[in-house]
């Protein structure tokens, strides 16, 4: 399904890091139709309000990019809010594409969806067969749920709605709070406070240990206009790099791509989360996406945001 050129886009979140990322990708690729809204303009936790906007806009393709989100602190700590806050969202965009008849929908969800221990990599079929990660359980309930409503939409009302699941991204624009944000971005702002202040060491949460994998936001936006271009049916697919590494090799590099030439210690009382989480991108792959930023450049560019924001 392409999008032609005169379609009315709407990005739900494009403020945030993943948003602005699709929305940089369809502006290079000569779109300009946009429908958009703040936060503050539209809360999209209102039922009315949702409805009133697509009511009054009526665009042809939606990217489902907003989401309260946060990393295992903030997960743990808002229980209540990840889990209410996301599904009045997803709830109030995905029924209201519906009503106006949206062309197609993209939902983009987390890699967290999947079983704490399900087998490595992560294939989607996994989806449902075994416990969650209780730390980030009730995000992981709500974005299920995001899944399993478009599908539910293109069964029952025939709607071309369809799912993403990211692995961890990181890039401009992503959160440097050192309480809620991820641990890519919380490194590189404790490794950037440390040289400032002259600290000879940093905490690091955890053991080091747990293996993640992790894909720059600009090819995230790829593959969601690919997913959005090419892939039509049930269910979602899988976006990440497609080789993951250590907390303890992660802080290294981004260490050392920050300057600090000081001392990494590992606190291990606090949780480590989920041993591993590689993601099995083939599906994906296979209709063309190939992530191009690799790490060590990416976390350069990430910095390069977070100076110019925070620096």
């Amino acid at each position: 399904m392409t999008i032609s050129p005169e379609a009315k886009i709407y990005i739900a979140g494009h403020n945030g890091m993943v948003g602005s990322a699709i929305h940089r990708a369809l502006l290079k690729r000569g779109y300009t139709n946009f429908v958009l809204r703040s936060s503050k303009e539209l809360d999209l936790r209102n039922q009315q309000a949702v409805a009133d906007f697509f009511a009054t806009e009526k665009p042809d393709y939606v990217f489902l990019a907003a989401a309260k989100v946060g990393g295992i602190q903030a997960n743990n700590i808002y229980r209540a809010e990840f889990l209410h806050d996301n599904l009045q969202i997803q709830n109030n965009v995905i029924h209201q594409s519906y009503v106006q008849g949206v062309k197609k929908l993209l939902f983009l969800g987390s890699s967290c969806i999947y079983p704490k221990l399900a087998p490595q990599p992560l294939k989607e079929e996994s989806l449902l067969t075994g416990l969650l990660e209780p730390t980030n359980e009730p995000y992981a309930i709500a974005k299920i749920a995001g899944i399993k409503m478009c599908d539910a939409y293109r069964s029952q009302y025939g709607c071309h709605f369809t799912s993403i699941m990211p692995t961890n991204l990181y890039g401009p624009n992503d959160n440097y709070d050192l309480q809620n944000s991820h641990v890519l971005p919380a490194l590189i702002r404790k490794f950037h406070e440390a040289k400032t202040n002259g600290q000879h060491q940093v905490e690091i949460w955890g053991s080091g240990k747990p293996l993640r994998e992790f894909l720059y936001v600009d090819d995230m936006a790829e593959a969601c206009l690919v997913v959005m271009e090419k892939y039509d049916d049930y269910g979602f697919l899988n976006a990440g790099f497609g080789c993951d590494m250590s907390i303890r090799e992660l802080a290294e590099t981004i260490g050392e791509v920050v300057g600090f030439e000081g001392k990494l210690v590992f606190n291990t009382e606090k949780p480590d989360g989920t041993p591993r989480k590689l993601m099995d991108s083939s599906r994906l792959n296979a209709l063309g996406f190939i992530p191009k930023v690799q790490l060590r450049e990416g976390i350069a560019l990430a910095y390069a945001d977070f100076l110019g924001r925070h620096g």
